[in-house]
C-alpha cells in the first residue's frame, strides 16, 4: 500500500503533526508514504513519464524526514493555491490522475481548506481513493466543527491584542485590529471574546458607523486608561459598501481599495476627534509552531485518516462534531457554507460576542 499526502491552500500550524501522524501510522502497517510538494501546483509540474525526477514536487517520507516536525509550524510539504480544473492550460485533472498512477499511489490524503478539498471531492467522484483532512484558521469548512489551525490562530490573536493594549493606552487611542477571515468571522469572534475586546466586527454583519462609533466612544470614555479596542474581520464591510464581493475574492496585493481596518479607522477619525491605531495581524496569526490543541487535533486527524484507509472507508473527510472525532462523506463541504451563528453567538446591535446558551455547547464555542 502506498499513500500520498498533499497540503494545499494557506499554511497553518498543526499540518506537520498531522503529516507525522499519518506517516507513523502507515509505517506501523508496512505501508509507504509519498509527500507531494507545493500542493496541486507542484503535482502538475511532475512528468508522468518520469515522476520521481522532480525533487521539488515529490519526495518519500521516511522516519528521518518527519522526525521532530510536529514542533514546526507551516508544512514541510509546502503549499500552493491551485485548482487543476482551472489553469492556463485548461482542465488538467487527467494529468493529476496520470501522475498518481505513475507514482503508484493507492490512496491520496489531502489537507486543505475549501478550495483544496473541493478538488479532492471531485477526484473521489471519479473513483480515486481519497481521504480529506480539513485545515484553515478561519474554521469555515462545512461538515466539521473544527479545522486544524484555528486554535493557534486564536491564541496568536489574543496574545497580540492584549500586547497592543499598552500602546493604545499610552497614546489614548482607539485601536482597530484586523484579523484574517474573508467569509467567516469565527476567528475574530472567539478572539474578541477571549481578549475581551470592546467591539468585534465580523464578516457576517456590516459595520454601521452610526451605531458602532458611539459605542466605541463610550468604551473609551468609560475606560480609566482612555482607550478602546475594536477587532474586525478581513471580510467585514461598512454598511452600504458596493463592489465588496469582487474585492475580497482577490489576493491582498491585487485589491484596489483600502483594507477594512483602515477604512474603519478613517471613518472613526473623520466622524470624531479621536485618533486611531491600525494593526493587521495577518500572517502572524498562522506563523510559528502549533499550540497544544492544534498539535493534538493534527495527531488525531492523521491517525484517523489511516484507520479509515485500513478499514477501506474511502471518500470520507475526518471531522470533529460536538467535541467528538468522526467522519463525514468527502462531498459534505459542497452542500453548504459555514460561518458564525449570528443569532446564537453574536449581538449584532452591540458588535459583541453573546453567549446566549452555553449548556450543551462544545468546548470551543464555534
Amino acid at each position: 500500500m502506498r499513500l500520498a499526502i498533499l497540503t494545499g491552500g494557506g499554511d497553518v500550524p498543526g499540518l506537520n503533526p498531522c503529516i507525522q501522524s499519518i506517516a507513523t501510522s502507515a509505517w506501523q502497517r508496512g505501508w509507504d508514504v509519498v509527500g507531494l510538494r507545493r500542493g496541486w501546483e507542484g503535482v502538475l509540474e511532475i512528468d508522468p513519464a518520469d515522476p520521481w525526477a522532480n525533487e521539488n514536487s515529490v519526495m518519500m517520507l521516511d522516519k528521518e524526514r518527519v522526525r521532530g516536525i510536529d514542533r514546526q509550524g507551516g508544512t514541510i510539504l509546502h503549499s500552493s493555491r491551485c485548482d487543476p480544473r482551472v489553469t492556463d492550460k485548461g482542465d488538467q485533472t487527467q494529468k493529476v490522475l496520470d501522475i498518481l498512477d505513475a507514482l503508484e499511489v493507492d490512496v491520496l490524503i489531502t489537507m486543505g481548506g475549501d478550495g483544496t478539498l473541493r478538488f479532492s471531492a471531485y477526484l473521489s467522484s471519479l473513483g480515486r481513493n481519497v481521504i480529506s483532512v480539513p485545515k484553515t484558521m478561519d474554521n469555515d469548512v462545512y461538515g466539521t466543527d473544527y479545522c486544524i489551525g484555528f486554535s493557534t490562530a486564536v491564541t496568536r490573536s489574543v496574545q497580540a491584542i492584549n500586547s497592543l493594549r499598552t500602546t493604545a493606552a499610552s497614546h489614548e487611542r482607539i485601536a482597530v485590529i484586523e484579523l484574517f477571515g474573508r467569509r467567516s468571522g469565527e476567528t475574530a469572534l472567539l478572539s474578541g471574546f477571549l481578549s475581551q475586546a470592546d467591539r468585534t466586527v465580523i464578516a457576517e454583519v456590516p459595520a454601521d458607523m452610526d451605531v458602532l462609533l458611539p459605542l466605541l466612544l463610550g468604551d473609551k470614555e468609560a475606560n480609566p486608561e482612555s482607550y478602546a479596542i475594536c477587532l474586525v474581520s478581513e471580510g467585514a464591510r461598512l454598511s452600504g459598501e458596493t463592489d465588496f464581493a469582487d474585492e475580497i475574492n482577490k489576493s491582498n496585493t491585487s485589491r484596489t481599495g483600502l483594507n477594512i481596518g483602515t477604512q474603519l479607522a478613517r471613518e472613526i477619525e473623520a466622524r470624531s476627534d479621536e485618533r486611531t491605531i491600525v494593526q493587521e495581524l495577518a500572517y502572524l496569526m498562522r506563523a510559528g509552531e502549533p499550540d497544544a490543541m492544534d498539535r493534538m487535533v493534527g495527531f488525531a486527524f492523521g491517525a484517523l485518516a489511516v484507520q479509515l484507509i485500513e478499514q477501506d472507508r474511502m471518500a470520507n473527510m475526518v471531522c470533529l462534531t460536538d467535541g467528538n472525532y468522526g467522519v463525514v462523506p468527502i462531498g459534505t463541504l459542497l452542500e453548504d457554507s459555514k460561518g458564525v451563528n449570528v443569532s446564537g453567538l453574536y449581538d449584532a446591535n452591540l458588535y459583541r460576542p453573546n453567549l446566549i446558551q452555553v449548556e450543551g455547547m462544545p468546548m470551543f464555542l464555534y
